[in-house]
């Protein structure tokens, strides 16, 4: 006779999603939200959290700078998926897309002010890719793993 045998655990996920208007504003709201989720997740206030919010502050203000489509938003959706939180920022730009992962470690680090945003990414991410998002735009996907 076997022992009756116990059920997995159930896998949750949770999703927030959120449209944001293509401003400064919008870009901050997406970041300040991000923390406000993930401690409505449970999750505890460590550099995961740090770190998520500042992807999405970098994220978010791509969309805005160079993703920006007058008149359209840009969209924010957090997963947690067990011990990893993915961010995915959307815009509706499609023809201009920034470098992937692979790339990035390559561009020139310029002496101005900008243009360390995906550099910044790629450091903070444990995984990100860009991804073309239909019926038009793209969409940056980045995933952080959580501490146990």
């Amino acid at each position: 006779m076997t022992a009756p045998s116990t059920p997995p655990p159930p896998v949750t996920v949770r999703v927030f999603s959120q449209r944001f208007s293509s401003t400064p504003l919008g870009a901050r709201l997406a970041r300040h939200l991000t923390i406000v989720q993930l401690h409505s997740w449970g999750v505890p206030q460590t550099a995961a959290v740090c770190d998520a919010a500042a992807v999405v502050a970098e994220l978010a203000a791509n969309a805005v700078t160079h993703g920006r489509v007058p008149g359209r938003d840009f969209e924010l959706r957090l997963s947690l998926l067990g011990r990893s939180v993915r961010i995915e920022v959307s815009d509706a730009r499609g023809r201009r897309r920034p470098p992937g992962p692979e790339q990035v470690s390559a561009l020139p680090v310029p002496e101005g002010e900008s243009g360390r945003g995906l550099l910044l990414v790629d450091t903070l991410a444990d995984r990100w890719a860009v991804l073309d998002r239909v019926p038009v735009g793209k969409t940056v996907r980045a995933e952080l793993d959580l501490p146990r």
